[in-house]
């Protein structure tokens, strides 16, 4: 598939020329920090060595009083507090955390409750609400979910059961009436930071009752690694407050020490034998946590990521496991069948969107199989399949586009629907489903840009291979994690030839060695990319833009080119 390749515009030599005064350092690498707006000494000094001690007041969240006086009216009171989340990995490790730090103090007085994906559906249900009836729960706190819950926390009122909400979707104007709202989108939230995922914001409440109540914040800090898998999994920015989270989430995961037993499980399940990174979590982690809600019961791996022992969590990650290859088998089939469908239709195949409805389609893998079509159509997509009588599943969008305000555009069709600009849910009646797919197309066509249906691949600068040094990728390292709002730098490198390895690997990717003026070389591997090997292997140059990364191999330690895209001259 054709990309669009972009380099960002230089910094402003005046900044950069500070930063490599005040740090020391070569001017590519401070133009890096300084598109990322991190301009000054002490700018640098928050990114490079984030800290706990720079997290928000957490009373800053609008609500936030009043939940944690509930929370502790609740505690003196000996009530039973029931913890709610989403079946999705931030909301089960929002569950896991809450869960965890508040069991000390309620012992038997709290239980977990994770909704059954096809039974009840995404959020709060009523099935959940009656369930916290008929076992004396007085108090619900709702996690990843609850904002747009306006019906379901009336109900709750009627029936004399409290809710805090902690959430991080887009609120509608009006917001249910729970004891408490916490999230930070709300329009008349003052908190400064806005993307934290459902497990921030859980972690963000039980900062405000430690610091209420006096209680040492460090057993609340040992639960970072649920935060980090969170905010990788639900592809929040890492950004600010997240950005802190994810580093020092990251430091318990890379302590062997400090790894908790249902994380150490699903490591070696997934082969992950070098330090963890966001990526690692992203495709090693977060897939597995997914498949217990996808193909059953989304509490399997609440108990995994709270198993106190080694062979517990073993037992538990390797029947998630099992999950997960199921699901495999779904998305691949899926898959196939969709593009086959969009490929012999005409209309389809010139669409500027792609909506698809299949009843026996398996509700649990439709937004995998959306992110997998666009990988092929390159535009925004929903595919659909019928549960509970309704027509339901998921968007996901391309580069820039909106998605959640093209769904909305058509809401008049949908009965609900929530989600993000890149992704959402939506559910809607069967016989809908035309008039849906001929609206949506509509707006897409109408407010989308061409150049937004061309994948595009963003380019930090050019670089000439020998300035890719052991010094140099060490800084790099260093401005991890990596991932939305701070993205592994991408450079652009021109006129590059292959040393005459190349080779295919897999069926669909090559194995190069590069180099530009036959001093310097680097190995570099391009994943998906085999249609390129006969005019490589010719000896004509080329153009490349890639990641740098570190391959381990037999112990040895090698810097390797991610290869992002190759281009020939015309």
């Amino acid at each position: 598939m054709q990309k669009r390749w972009v380099v960002k515009e230089a910094p402003d030599a005046v900044k950069v020329q500070n930063i490599v005064d005040s740090l020391n350092i070569g001017s590519a690498l401070a133009s890096i920090l300084c598109q990322r707006n991190i301009c000054t000494f002490e700018e640098a000094k928050a990114f490079f060595r984030p800290s706990l001690d720079d997290l928000h007041n957490p009373f800053l969240l609008k609500d936030m009083d009043k939940a944690v006086d509930r929370l502790v009216d609740a505690l003196h009171r000996q009530e039973r507090v029931l913890i709610y989340g989403d079946y999705d990995v931030d909301g089960t490790t929002s569950v896991a955390l809450v869960f965890s730090f508040l069991q000390p103090f309620f012992r038997d007085n709290i239980e977990y409750y994770i909704p059954d994906r096809y039974a009840e559906g995404y959020g709060i249900s009523f099935t959940g609400i009656d369930y916290a009836l008929e076992h004396n729960f007085t108090l619900i706190i709702s996690l990843d979910c609850g904002v747009k819950s306006i019906d379901k926390i009336a109900y709750a009122n009627q029936k004399g059961i409290d809710f805090i909400i902690c959430d991080h979707h887009l609120p509608d104007d009006e917001l249910p009436e729970a004891v408490a709202v916490l999230d930070a989108k709300r329009a008349d939230c003052p908190y400064p930071y806005k993307e934290l995922a459902g497990c921030g914001v859980g972690f963000k409440f039980m900062q405000a009752f430690c610091q209420q109540q006096g209680f040492d914040q460090e057993p609340l800090f040992q639960l970072l690694d649920l935060v980090v898998v969170s905010i990788a999994a639900d592809i929040v920015p890492i950004t600010g407050e997240n950005r802190i989270l994810a580093y020092h989430g990251l430091q318990r995961m890379n302590s062997s020490r400090q790894l908790r037993p249902g994380l150490e499980a699903l490591r070696e399940l997934a082969g992950l034998r070098q330090e963890l990174d966001i990526t690692q979590i992203v495709f090693g982690f977060a897939p597995r946590i997914n498949a217990a809600g996808r193909m059953g019961d989304a509490k399997r791996s609440v108990a995994m990521l709270l198993a106190q022992t080694k062979d517990e969590a073993h037992a538990m990650a390797q029947n998630i496991n099992i999950s997960n290859s199921e699901r495999r088998g779904h998305d691949m089939s899926i898959t196939k069948e969709a593009l086959q469908m969009i490929e012999e239709d005409d209309f389809l195949r010139s669409a500027r969107s792609t909506v698809l409805f299949k009843d026996s389609w398996h509700k649990g893998v439709v937004g995998i199989v959306a992110s997998r079509c666009i990988e092929k159509y390159y535009r925004p997509t929903i595919i659909l399949t019928e549960s509970n009588g309704k027509a339901t599943g998921s968007a996901r969008s391309v580069h820039g586009f909106d998605v959640h305000q093209a769904i909305l555009a058509c809401s008049d069709l949908l009965e609900q629907f929530g989600g993000h600009m890149y992704a959402a849910g939506l559910t809607l009646p069967v016989e809908n489903v035309p008039a849906f797919r001929e609206k949506f197309e509509q707006i897409v066509a109408s407010t989308i840009q061409e150049e937004q249906l061309v994948p595009m691949v963003e380019i930090d600068m050019p670089l000439q291979f020998r300035q890719i040094t052991p010094k140099f990728f060490k800084i790099l390292k260093q401005m991890e994690p990596f991932g939305p709002g701070n993205m592994a730098p991408v450079f652009l490198s021109t006129c590059v030839y292959e040393s005459g390895s190349a080779r295919v690997v897999g069926d669909a990717h090559l194995k190069l060695r590069l180099t530009q003026d036959g001093d310097v070389f680097f190995d570099a591997i391009a994943f998906g990319m085999a249609e390129f090997y006969p005019r490589i292997q010719k000896g004509i140059p080329f153009d490349v833009c890639y990641c740098i990364e570190e391959n381990v191999f037999r112990g040895n330690v090698t810097l390797q080119l991610r290869i992002k895209d190759i281009r020939f001259a015309e």
